[in-house]
């Protein structure tokens, strides 16, 4: 009687979803309690119990605090959110900063149980529908193995628990070694991959593919630098002295072979699926290039863009104007755009691009941005890689219809986030601030820090105004098939297939409307690294890419450079009013300039991983504290 006395407690603190809409899964609005065997005897209640398991996921990176601010993609405008704990390296175990960024160990855990209540219960439910019974199965194991790779991503090895515990069982439990965690998420992966095959794709629940590419991610960071002993020792001197290396690292085995197993893994679905434009056979024109990344990011939730993009994500998110989970307006997804829009269309500027993102994407001739080249500091936003306009919004980038009462101080609809000059009454000249920059008349405290704003994930329908009114559909890749043309790269160079890794990354650069790479050795990695920073900009990956590459000092470490943009009347030129860029009036001195505004950004070693909080520790004392902490 233990066992069901428990699961009714679990039941008891569970929403459960309506089950009319298979797109709405994901959103729980409190029903009734069930009892234990009444959730189990039935299909629909069984199903209801699985969906809550996908609650947990909350809504990816489309929070209002975004994974992209505590690196070197953005950093978030509003001070008092404990972000500068991280990106500043002054976390402890009694002082863990944002706690909405990152996943904590106890909210994955409570999603863990859940999955293992599903799982302990489903094998013997009674309601007779085995196709259903096994797709749940399959998603429970494929919703197990994410947490736990969460787990071990953020934090290392963890305790691994396949039961849900009894009131009176002994919660105390060791962390398994990070090669074990391993072992046991690919295990759930292979089950669910099993389960879930030729079963119906739905938007937002687990498939084969899901699962197929949750195992390319495992492998490929179980292949890489932070989680290999002989290159976590030799590239840090906090992490060499830990003396669990076990907990974070492999501390044996051949890594040829992880490298190996990493490459095959993403190869099977290369093998399996073809993704969106990926066989073209020439860069594809600037304009199509623009659109195809738009596409993208909008997969298939938009008017605007190729719905045929939505074959992109392997693992979304799904979203709807009518959910019940963010009926607390403004948050998640739906509210993207008011998030981190410009605050000249009432929006708050939540995660705003840094100088080093911008900088980083090339030129269209494949060349590098050159702040010392006279012609590119002069227009730093001409012939650029195309995802630059379909990831950044800059000064005098075209955008959607500015608000009724905006309309009247840019009626030309384009970001402002410099200053312009013009002339006074008296004739005298005069400094305009942008009606975008924290100077602005329109809710100067919502405005950009850096000179930038996210444009990716924003849907950019002129219908849709990012307003308190407002909500889109765009969903959130949790995995998605480029990430795995990349993971398949990377495992190559890794092995000295430069030919093969060469020839997928221009696929992706081709759709990109990029010229062919060419290169090798160090310089065909260093190429690899920057097109996975700009093709996965603000996807979750630059966080846990510099980690394991185990680069975060050069790179998530340096202090934040922003844009600062002038506009002076050139000689006998009569100002533009209202204002406009505008090349022929105006002469454009772009100056980048160190921040010194809402956080001061440093790197610790201890930082490449979590610290396991001091209730956690307290509550289960066989914990042992990750290093530097």
């Amino acid at each position: 009687m233990k066992k069901r006395k428990l699961l009714l407690l679990g039941i008891l603190t569970l929403a459960l979803v309506p089950i009319s809409c298979n797109e709405d899964f994901l959103e729980t609005e409190p029903l009734d309690a069930l009892s234990a065997d009444a959730t189990w005897a039935d299909g629909a209640t069984a199903q209801a119990f699985v969906f809550n398991i996908y609650a947990s996921l909350g809504y990816g990176g489309f929070e209002e605090e975004s994974l992209a601010s505590l690196t070197d993609e953005a950093m978030f405008t509003h001070s008092g959110r404990n972000i500068n704990f991280i990106t500043e390296g002054t976390l402890s175990p009694t002082s863990t900063g944002n706690t909405t960024i990152i996943p904590q160990w106890d909210e994955l855990y409570s999603a863990i149980r859940k999955a293992n209540i599903a799982l302990q219960e489903l094998p013997n439910a009674p309601f007779d529908d085995q196709l259903l019974k096994d797709r749940l199965m399959g998603e429970s194991h494929f919703l197990r193995a994410y947490y736990y790779h969460q787990l071990m991503r953020y934090y290392g090895g963890a305790p691994l628990i396949d039961t849900p515990y009894g009131l009176d069982d002994d919660y105390s439990i060791a962390r398994s070694t990070y090669a074990e965690n391993v072992e046991f998420v690919l295990a759930d992966i292979e089950k669910a991959i099993t389960l879930l095959k030729e079963k119906d794709i739905t938007p937002g629940r687990a498939s084969t593919l899901s699962a197929m590419g949750l195992k390319s991610r495992v492998l490929l960071y179980a292949a890489s630098d932070l989680r290999d002993e002989t290159a976590v020792r030799a590239k840090s001197s906090i992490l060499e002295q830990y003396s669990n290396p076990e907990l974070i690292a492999y501390t044996s085995g051949d890594r040829s072979s992880r490298w190996n197993a990493a490459k095959n893994a993403a190869k099977e679905i290369l093998d399996d699926v073809s993704g969106y434009k990926l066989n073209l056979t020439e860069p594809a024109s600037a304009e199509e290039a623009t659109e195809n990344y738009i596409s993208i990011a909008m997969g298939g939730g938009s008017t605007v863009g190729d719905a045929a993009a939505r074959s992109e994500l392997l693992f979304e998110r799904t979203h709807s104007p009518l959910f019940t989970a963010e009926s607390n307006w403004p948050l998640g997804g739906i509210h993207q755009g008011i998030n981190n829009g410009p605050n000249g269309y009432h929006n708050w500027a939540g995660n705003t691009p840094i100088q080093q993102l911008v900088d980083d994407y090339q030129m269209m001739d494949g060349s590098d941005f050159d702040w010392n080249n006279p012609e590119h500091a002069a227009a730093p936003y001409e012939n650029r890689d195309p995802r630059l306009a379909a990831t950044i919004l800059y000064d005098g980038a075209a955008w959607k219809p500015r608000p009724a009462d905006v309309a009247g101080i840019d009626p030309f609809n384009e970001i402002q986030t410099g200053t312009y000059e013009g002339i006074d009454n008296e004739g005298k000249s005069i400094i305009v601030p942008g009606v975008d920059m924290r100077d602005s008349p329109i809710e100067n405290w919502n405005g950009s820090r850096t000179g930038y704003y996210v444009r990716k994930f924003i849907d950019s329908d002129p219908n849709l105004v990012d307003n308190q009114s407002s909500a889109q559909v765009v969903p959130w890749p949790f995995i998605r098939y480029t990430e795995i043309v990349l993971n398949y790269v990377e495992a190559s160079i890794a092995l000295g297939d430069e030919g093969e890794a060469r020839n997928w990354l221009n696929k992706i650069r081709f759709r990109a409307g990029m010229p062919a790479i060419e290169s090798s050795g160090t310089e065909l990695l260093e190429d690899y690294i920057n097109e996975r920073r700009v093709e996965l900009a603000y996807e979750e990956h630059r966080y846990h890419d510099a980690r394991r590459w185990m680069i975060a000092d050069q790179t998530l470490g340096r202090g934040i450079k922003v844009m600062k943009v002038t506009a002076a009347l050139k000689a006998g030129a009569t100002p533009r009013t209202p204002y406009q860029y505008d090349p022929t009036v105006y002469d454009y001195t772009y100056t980048v300039v160190d921040n010194n505004d809402n956080e001061t950004r440093t790197w610790d070693d201890k930082m490449y991983f979590m610290p396991i909080s001091r209730d956690e520790i307290n509550r289960n004392n066989l914990l042992i504290q990750n290093p530097g902490y």
